[in-house]
């Protein structure tokens, strides 16, 4: 990996951090160290979706909430099932899948990557001067 793409993945994946651990103090008023790495990676990957596909929005953005909603679901097995840290639990909600992700939640993760995928087209084009 060349210097710029390594120096592009880097604050791609802060960025995804940042904004998740933010959102999720934001929405419920406190998060854990575990959601800022979560969020690097799930932000990571729909960038790479956003860079190399050709599809529409809406299955960019479809692709966006199942990576987000399997990695919800991997990290909170570990951390809330195995570990029992309680970090969060969606059992009081329809349709959850052992507490760990909901449809519900799936279905706002999808609302919140139509905008990304602006925000990673522009990080693209205005930060890493990078042509669509």
């Amino acid at each position: 990996m060349s210097r710029n793409r390594f120096a592009e993945f880097f604050l791609v994946a802060a960025i995804g951090g940042v904004g998740y651990y933010a959102l999720e103090v934001a929405w419920r008023g406190w998060s854990h160290w575990s959601m800022a790495l979560t969020g690097a990676v799930c932000f990571a990957l729909y960038y790479r979706i956003c860079a190399v596909s050709r599809r529409p929005l809406w299955q960019r953005a479809l692709a966006g909430a199942g990576i987000i909603t399997a990695a919800e679901l991997c990290v909170g097995v570990v951390v809330n099932l195995w570990l029992d840290l309680a970090v969060w639990d969606y059992s009081n909600l329809p349709l959850n899948l052992w507490g760990q992700v909901s449809v519900l939640y799936s279905a706002l993760w999808f609302a919140l990557c139509l905008p990304m995928a602006g925000v990673c087209r522009t990080l693209r084009r205005r930060v890493f001067g990078m042509a669509e």
